[in-house]
Order: structure tokens, then C-alpha cells, then sequence
């Protein structure tokens, strides 16, 4: 009887630390690492086309998570994506001239934002606005062109 109750004692343990792995890998996947917002400043972004790019995504720096997107929306005035990020505090001193591009990362596809730092003396703050900015690639439109451009040979 008492072997019977360490057995199911192990197996317990281990099925709740199977369901605790299953968690974190599903927490990892959909990029929610964290459950409380992080202090930050918020930037815009503007962009012609932002692919897949979701809320949450990761704002790298030298392929360092520096921050996160906080919003997506329309711009009607000027027919384009308008993306707020969060960056945290301590990354306060990102160039004025600094470029932000959409690239693809990982098995999965998953978009994030990339950000090249420019040589100005003046630093992004609350509320600015990248000024450089290149959208997201999307395979359609570049298999669309490759096959104009051998059409046309």
C-alpha cells in the first residue's frame, strides 16, 4: 500500500512538472514573457506595409530586446501602419537618426522590429517619431516581382 502511494506521489509530481514546461513553452511562443507592463518611453513608427508584426513583439537593438510594440493602428491621414513601441528606461540615449526596419526571425516567422543606431548627438524622448523607417517584406510581393521581371526578359 505504501509503494503504491510513492508511485502515484512521482507520477504526480512529474505530470505537474510536464504541464508547468508545456506552460512556459506556450508563455515563450506567444511572447508573453511577462505578465506586468515595464516601465518605458513610447516612440512612433510609421510604415508602408508591417507583415505579421503583432502587439508584444520585440524592439532589438544589436539583437538586444530593448522594448516592445504597445500598439498597432491606422494612420488615415496619411495611408499607413502606425506603430508605438515601448522602450525601456535604461535604453535612453537611442540617436534621433536611428533607422527601424521589420524583419522575420525563427522557425516560427515571428516579426519584430530592428533598430540601427545613427550618429546624432540628440536622443529619441517620449513621444518622438522614427523619421526612417523600412516596411516589412512580404514573400508575395517579391515572388510577384521576380516573376514580372523574368516575364518581361
Amino acid at each position: 500500500m505504501q509503494h503504491t502511494k510513492m508511485v502515484h506521489l512521482w507520477v504526480g509530481l512529474f505530470v505537474a512538472i510536464g504541464i508547468a514546461s508545456l506552460f512556459m513553452l506556450a508563455m515563450r511562443v506567444s511572447n508573453i514573457t511577462a505578465f506586468a507592463e515595464t516601465e518605458g518611453y513610447q516612440l512612433t513608427l510609421n510604415f508602408d506595409n508591417i507583415g505579421g508584426l503583432k502587439v508584444r513583439s520585440p524592439v532589438t537593438m544589436a539583437g538586444v530586446v530593448i522594448g516592445r510594440v504597445s500598439e498597432i493602428s491606422f494612420d488615415k491621414e496619411i495611408y499607413e501602419a502606425e506603430v508605438k513601441v515601448t522602450i525601456e528606461n535604461q535604453y535612453d540615449n537611442i540617436p534621433e537618426d536611428t533607422s527601424a526596419s521589420i524583419f522575420t526571425s525563427g522557425l516560427l516567422g515571428e516579426q519584430y522590429i530592428g533598430l540601427e543606431a545613427g550618429g546624432s548627438d540628440t536622443f529619441l524622448k517620449q513621444g518622438d517619431r522614427f523619421k526612417l523607417t523600412q516596411s516589412a517584406v512580404v514573400l508575395e510581393q517579391l515572388i510577384g516581382q521576380f516573376l514580372v521581371s523574368k516575364a518581361s526578359e
